[in-house]
């Protein structure tokens, strides 16, 4: 079934739509849940709830991409659940890629202000939309994804230090084309 038609089942209110979207993209959501927590009866409860969410703001909302829309439910469900159960405990995975990141960012604290984070929002897009598709999908991969850098040179077939060297680089870039916009680092 089409996004479009499973988008409409939502705004009919017809229970339906999780069967449908459980059967088009519950691999994919279990996939990214299972790169976060890396459980999994923890990713089947996430799927569960990224369902009974999308249910909850479609409508009002409408997306353009259905795909997308789970993908940031899931993720973001993921990693709060991520979080919660591993407080006390450092260096997963995610905690590993998200802190790479750390050096490329404002605080939490600067850019808890809406304006501010829409704005941050914005230069990031611009920053990815401008950057070759490779690279672009290589940096989804690891810092939206989640994905162990040695998942990705596997994927590539590359090196691990290969993929190191290519992602310093992008956040360097990242970094850059931050400062550069005057977002304090």
């Amino acid at each position: 079934m089409e996004d479009k038609q499973i988008i409409q089942l939502y705004w009919e209110r017809n229970q339906q739509a999780i069967s449908e979207t459980a059967d088009k993209y519950g691999g994919f959501c279990t996939k990214i849940a299972c790169s976060v927590l890396e459980s999994w009866e923890d990713a089947e409860e996430c799927v569960n709830d990224t369902y009974h969410r999308t249910w909850e703001t479609i409508p009002p909302q409408r997306p353009n991409s259905l795909q997308a829309y789970l993908g940031r439910i899931i993720r973001n469900l993921s990693i709060d659940r991520f979080r919660r159960e591993r407080a006390q405990k450092r260096f997963h995975q995610l905690d590993v890629s998200l802190s790479e990141l750390e050096e490329c960012l404002p605080s939490s604290g600067r850019a808890e202000e809406q304006a501010e984070l829409k704005e941050l929002t914005d230069l990031i897009n611009r920053f990815l939309g401008a950057m070759p598709k490779g690279k672009r999908i290589l940096f989804l991969r690891r810092y939206w994804f989640g994905q162990t850098v040695e998942e990705i040179a596997a994927d590539y077939g590359r090196s691990r230090s290969s993929i190191y060297a290519t992602l310093s680089g992008l956040r360097r870039e990242l970094k850059e084309c931050l400062t550069q916009e005057g977002i304090v680092l």
